[in-house]
């Protein structure tokens, strides 16, 4: 973390010494036929020693190198037909200080072998080059703490700039200096590791890369001030080898020309916003796209924004591709793509789901770009592991849940159960919804069926619009409401399909699932069954097993039937009735749990469910350790599920690095979890279909996170404070008296209200009060139907 002085013993070796050494590695050869393909300008079909496996998705899975004993062919559509490069922008910044050494150290332990490390090179005042994120340097370090008084103002690229610039500052000025976070939404928990800026020899000499990338940004901001970028570089290189240097500046590429011999580092073209304005020419980037053969004359690639290659609409989706990738390629240029990071938004096609996103740069059948810069080098994903796929309300997070289309798109997303949470409506039809409250599920606050709140101690503290307060008729006639758990981070599931659908029957869902021949079961939850049979007469548990019966559901069936509930009582009531697989769900979170628990549990129930927390508990976004409950479960012949999985990366701790396949990955083969509960179905049935974990030597890329090892690199002060722990789960928490009987419902004058008093009786002395309660407790169901418009 503090920066080593270069001393004669640890002294970098010389070019050709390093190049000897480089020459014996694959590196030197993909590197060699690389060059000979862009100079010839073709295409090619370069021999490979081995086989470049398709090893995963996205980035470091996707992009990963295996090398084959029999040396086989593999092309990709990328210019040169080798894999697309992994370049990591200032190492691991998604999670690290940009350009820190635990950055680049993170990047290459958990990258591909060739990983290239990305530094954005800046110019101190006696000339020293370095690698930090920004001309100025208030954003992503604390100089303003450190010489609150040395802001100055200067022209950048036309603009008055005001700040704290690289150049008002010697080398040994910026030892006072330590880098923190740039982009505030990531945490700030290393930002007192005391991090020392490096220079261009310090990450040569204590990282060694594979591959070095220089970006020069303000060549002629420098020169201005009397500092060469050209001299930096060309001196540079007599030292360390450079692979890499782009720039965003026509006229810095026409200095360096011819200042590096043919083993020197390829020249990237950086585009900018197509309206911006090239300062070296006076000419927008639009304009200099427009003809890649004057590119080509001074550059051997470009790097360009991801909406170059894949624009998007106003919504946020995915347009048509564009032809550059192919017309660059025709030109003789490699195209590398910038703005890959897995905690900003992308296009609503990916379902928040990065692999996606990758996989439609390099694999989408029709073009390959040739490397992707990205703030997250790594990604997880599992050779075929026998575990469930569950899904949570169908493809909940597509559609709105528990509709024909989620259930229809988690069936083709390759689950292999899917799930009902039965809900009654007054007149006895159980149907799928993921809530009691229609209010929670559906736009019904915005219909006429609104007064049909209630309030229900037993269900709620507030008033809702309950489903056995409609008749079934009633309810299909209700538009769908699309979950979005995340509303308070501005992202939004899916907005042209928030409202797509229809609610379905449980009959119709058994009917779905039964002609479907890729699922292997389906999971049926009831809860509420107490209240129901108390409260509305309703036996939520006969109507389910009459539906199943009718549906030809029997107990023996080439689909499985899994009843899930969190309550033992609705378990032994189907136990006591029929012979389907029953699973139990503990909602709450947990450290451990005692053997007489299990064994109550297993007289009732073949597995468990419980919540991702029970598995890796967390404190403000940390993994804090791994509990036992897994393998406790396990050890008594009980499968374990888990949920939530979701894509949206604030539902992870920074442990997943903002990837929902990392998460699955560490529950999968770290904790051994036997399904996971998704509303994001295909994520987790394409990480099962990787062959990377099937290798003899599992790749560093694809082992799981170590629980509480992120925390062991932040410094001890910035530490969440400790929390209670969780409790431990007893036989207290599993033993519930027996279901109660079915109390015939009083009738009422509409379906699902309570009856109303005369219109000439006085009324009652809380009728007032009564009917405000219920119209308070409409209002929020209004406001938040009116934000999903």
């Amino acid at each position: 973390r503090t920066k080593k002085t270069l001393s004669p013993s640890n002294k970098s070796p010389s070019v050709s010494e390093k190049k000897k050494r480089i020459r014996r590695s694959r590196k030197s050869q993909r590197r060699e036929e690389e060059r000979q393909v862009i100079t010839k300008f073709r295409r090619g079909n370069p021999t490979m020693r081995g086989l470049f496996l398709l090893c995963g998705v996205v980035l470091i899975q996707l992009l990963a190198v295996q090398t084959d004993a029999q040396g086989s062919k593999s092309k990709w559509q990328t210019l040169t037909g080798f894999s697309p490069r992994v370049i990591a922008r200032g190492g691991f910044s998604g999670l690290f200080p940009d350009s820190s050494i635990d950055a680049y150290n993170f990047a290459m332990l958990t990258s591909v072998e060739d990983v290239v490390l990305w530094c954005d090179l800046q110019l101190t005042k006696d000339g020293a080059g370095i690698c930090f994120p920004g001309l100025t340097m208030s954003n992503a370090s604390n100089i303003e703490a450190a010489y609150p008084n040395r802001t100055n103002t200067y022209l950048v690229n036309g603009v008055s700039t005001q700040g704290w610039f690289t150049i008002d500052f010697s080398l040994k000025d910026l030892n006072k200096v330590n880098l923190i976070r740039g982009i505030l939404s990531r945490s700030e928990r290393f930002d007192g590791n005391g991090y020392s800026i490096l220079t261009v020899q310090d990450v040569n000499t204590e990282l060694k890369p594979q591959g070095l990338w220089l970006n020069v940004q303000h060549e002629a901001f420098y020169a201005q001030h009397n500092l060469s970028m050209t001299t930096f570089l060309t001196t540079t290189s007599k030292t360390i080898i450079i692979d890499f240097i782009s720039s965003p500046e026509v006229n810095f590429f026409k200095k360096i020309a011819g200042r590096f011999g043919r083993e020197g580092p390829i020249f990237v073209f950086r585009f900018l916003e197509k309206e911006t304005f090239e300062p070296t020419t006076n000419r927008t980037y639009s304009s200099i796209l427009s003809n890649l053969t004057f590119v080509k004359t001074f550059a051997s690639g470009i790097l360009v924004p991801k909406s170059y290659v894949l624009p998007l609409d106003d919504k946020q989706y995915l347009l048509p591709s564009t032809s550059l990738v192919q017309d660059a390629h025709k030109a003789g240029l490699e195209v590398f793509v910038s703005g890959f990071a897995n905690d900003v938004d992308i296009a609503h096609d990916y379902s928040y789901d990065p692999v996606s996103e990758y996989l439609s740069f390099v694999d989408n059948g029709n073009f390959s770009v040739d490397g992707v810069l990205s703030d997250f080098p790594i990604t997880a994903s599992a050779s075929v592991v026998d575990f469930l796929v569950i899904s949570k309300n169908g493809a909940s997070g597509d559609y709105p849940g528990c509709t024909d289309l989620a259930y229809a798109k988690a069936i083709k997303d390759g689950a292999d159960v899917i799930d009902c949470l039965v809900q009654m409506s007054s007149d006895g039809t159980p149907f799928c919804s993921s809530s009691i409250d229609l209010g929670n599920t559906t736009m019904v606050a915005q219909t006429p069926l609104r007064n049909r709140s209630t309030n229900v101690p037993e269900l709620s503290s507030l008033g809702g619009i309950y489903t056995f307060s409609l008749t079934w008729p009633e309810i299909q006639t209700l538009t769908p409401a699309i979950s979005n758990p995340y509303r308070t981070y501005n992202m939004f599931r899916n907005p042209n399909e928030r409202n797509a659908g229809k609610l379905v029957s449980l009959t119709e869902f058994l009917n779905l699932a039964k002609n479907s021949t890729s699922l292997s079961g389906v999971l049926i939850s009831v809860e509420n069954a107490a209240y129901l049979r108390e409260n509305q007469g309703i036996d939520v548990v006969k109507a389910v097993l009459d539906t199943l019966t009718q549906t030809g559901y029997t107990n023996i069936t080439t689909k499985k039937v899994m009843i899930q509930s969190t309550n033992s009582s609705v378990l032994l009531d189907f136990k006591k009735q029929s012979r389907y697989e029953t699973v139990y769900k503990v909602e709450e979170t947990i450290r451990d749990i005692l053997d007489s628990a299990i064994e109550d549990i297993k007289a009732f129930a073949s597995a468990v469910v419980i919540v991702k927390s029970s598995v890796f508990p967390d404190s403000e976004g940390f993994v804090t350790g791994q509990t036992n409950v897994v393998e406790r479960l396990q050890k008594s012949q009980l499968p374990v599920y888990v949920e939530l999985f979701q894509n949206e990366f604030v539902s992870q701790p920074y442990d997943f690095f903002s990837d929902a396949n990392v998460e699955i990955n560490s529950y999968v083969t770290g904790a051994g979890v036997n399904g996971t509960v998704t509303e994001f179905p295909y994520t987790a049935a394409r990480y099962r279909k990787n062959r990377c974990l099937g290798s003899k030597e599992t790749p560093p890329y694809m082992a799981p996170v170590q629980p509480g090892g992120l925390l062991q690199v932040v410094n001890h002060a910035s530490l969440p404070p400790a929390e209670a722990p969780n409790p431990v789960f007893t036989d207290a928490d599993v033993t519930e008296p027996p279901l109660p009987p079915v109390t015939a419902k009083a009738p009422t004058s509409t379906p699902g209200t309570p009856s109303e008093p005369s219109t000439n009786a006085p009324a009652p002395s809380g009728q007032t009060r009564l009917t405000l309660s219920l119209l308070l407790s409409v209002f929020p169901m209004a406001i938040a139907s009116l934000l999903l418009l």
